[in-house]
């Protein structure tokens, strides 16, 4: 019994990626945005009221998971780029230093 769940669960599974892989960049972005807003709406409302189905949020972030890899594995960038903002990691998260306390 569990074998066969677990073959229908890993065959679904890889139906989902192949979608994605067969999706163009842009697509991919959209399905990760919407992803991304009904993951936020699922964690307001678990912090409000139960969920109905709590499996959703794990099901959202696998989501979210499977546009970013197929996204990195074309070397796209996760965001169209908008002109103006930063695109690279070290462009994004730059570190503002601390002045240092003077020992006098």
């Amino acid at each position: 019994m569990q074998e066969a769940f677990r073959e229908e669960n890993f065959s679904n599974n890889m139906s989902k990626i192949r979608d994605i892989l067969e999706m163009s960049d842009e697509q991919i972005r959209l399905v990760w945005k919407d992803a991304a807003e009904s993951l936020f709406r699922l964690r307001l409302s678990a912090q409000t009221e139960k969920l109905a189905s709590p499996s959703d949020v794990r099901k959202g972030r696998h989501t979210i998971a499977r546009c970013q890899t197929v996204l990195n594995q074309r070397g796209s960038p996760m965001v169209a780029d908008v002109p103006g903002e930063a695109t690279t990691p070290t462009e994004q998260t730059k570190k503002i230093k601390k002045p240092k306390k003077s020992t006098s």
